[in-house]
């Protein structure tokens, strides 16, 4: 039905930046919302960021002024620009879509079915 398949992951000084993208496949990419979850070791997973149909975008508190979102429709690829990283970023991300909600994003990950492989992101202090 969908596939996400994440990439830009990476080892980084705190501080430091790093992109993360996402190529969805299926017509749905710019139908619904989808989002950049995280999950670290012995943590759950959390809903880090949201973007929906008109753009609209959606960030949890840890992150908010230091993450963006964005989508790039044309080629179907979902963006996280990640900057200030601090060591407590440090986790699995992956590529997430909510095909149920279009206009208002949720940000609770058991909204988010379907997601990618995820991609390793590691802060050293």
């Amino acid at each position: 039905q969908v596939q996400l398949v994440e990439s830009g992951g990476g080892s980084v000084q705190a501080g430091g930046s790093l992109t993360l993208s996402c190529v969805v496949s299926g017509d749905t990419f710019d139908k619904f919302c989808i989002g950049w979850l995280r999950q670290a070791p012995g943590k759950e997973r959390e809903v880090v960021a949201a973007i929906a149909k008109d753009d609209s975008t959606k960030y949890t508190d840890a992150i908010q002024g230091r993450f963006t979102i964005s989508k790039d429709n044309a080629k179907n690829t979902l963006y996280l620009q990640m900057d200030k990283l601090k060591p407590e970023d440090t986790a699995m991300y992956y590529c997430a879509a909510d095909l149920r909600r279009t206009w208002i994003c949720s940000l609770r990950s058991a909204d988010f079915p379907y997601w990618g492989q995820g991609t390793q992101v590691t802060v050293s202090s």
